[in-house]
């Protein structure tokens, strides 16, 4: 499963009509959330500034992607992706459910990977951009492997593997880890923007029925 394919029209239009109900409901949601809090915890008591930053730069671009996936729905019919109702206990906005959306709000911590010196090369290349690039392909396979099952469909025989990789993934790690070496001022103002920017979206588009 390398590609979408407009079979799957029936998956995403389930799919569509499950956005936001609470049906699927069920305990884990919870326990995510708790797990995900954890974390940031821990890294807040041991002062990891940096990994945190890159963590919220991730999720902040994550959720701009998530609002504009959902916009494309509201325009054309389908998302670029989709996220099956029967593999979530909730659905946010039609491509992100709440363990994906939890997985990216802590994917950013791959941040504490990388080299200490952000200015080695690797092949000639900046470390943080060849980091950001190898993590861009890793989760894109895992989404190849996801699109291959019921938990998450693709629609456009133009939209897969590659475009993902391209336009989603590098993009997220590359504001992950750039963010990850930027002054303090620099970070809250990248991130406080982003979030505001998101938090703007959905106030407006959620309550026109848009997304």
């Amino acid at each position: 499963m390398l590609f979408g394919d407009y079979s799957n029209k029936p998956l995403a239009d389930a799919a569509k009509a499950m956005v936001r109900d609470p049906s699927n409901f069920n305990w884990t949601f919870i326990a995510i959330f708790a797990i995900v809090v954890i974390m940031y915890c821990n890294e807040v008591q041991k002062k990891d500034y940096k990994a945190i930053a890159a963590a919220l730069a991730l999720y902040s671009v994550h959720w701009f992607y998530e609002i504009a996936n959902a916009v494309i729905c509201s325009v054309t019919g389908y998302a670029l992706w989709t996220v099956s109702a029967a593999s979530t206990s909730f659905i946010l906005l039609i491509g992100v459910s709440w363990e994906l959306s939890m997985m990216f709000a802590i994917a950013g911590f791959t941040s504490k990977l990388l080299p200490a010196d952000k200015d080695m090369k690797i092949l000639g290349i900046n470390n943080r951009i060849v980091f950001a690039v190898v993590s861009a392909l890793l989760f894109s396979l895992v989404e190849i492997f996801l699109a291959w099952t019921p938990a998450f469909i693709w629609i456009y025989p133009w939209w897969g593997a590659v475009p993902v990789f391209i336009t989603t993934y590098i993009p997220f790690f590359l504001a992950s880890y750039l963010i990850y070496d930027k002054k303090p001022k620099t970070q809250k103002r990248f991130i406080i923007t982003m979030f505001a920017v998101d938090a703007a979206a959905l106030a407006v588009l959620i309550p026109l029925g848009i997304i």
